[in-house]
């Protein structure tokens, strides 16, 4: 018990943990950020690859 004491009480420990908290909250924010960017450019291909079709059919 006398380990989980120390480091309980360690400023080194608190300091890990809080660049710990600080990656995580960036990770979980790039995630999100990635996930809208992937939105927008799906529904920018779609809309590409449509107007090639219809562009394509047009001149058929």
């Amino acid at each position: 018990m006398g380990f989980f004491n120390k480091l309980i009480g360690s400023v080194k420990a608190a300091t890990a943990v809080e660049y710990g908290l600080v990656l995580a909250l960036i990770f979980i924010g790039a995630i999100f950020a990635i996930g809208a960017v992937a939105d927008k450019t799906s529904i920018l291909w779609n809309r590409v690859g449509d107007e090639a079709t219809q562009a394509m059919a047009r001149n058929s």
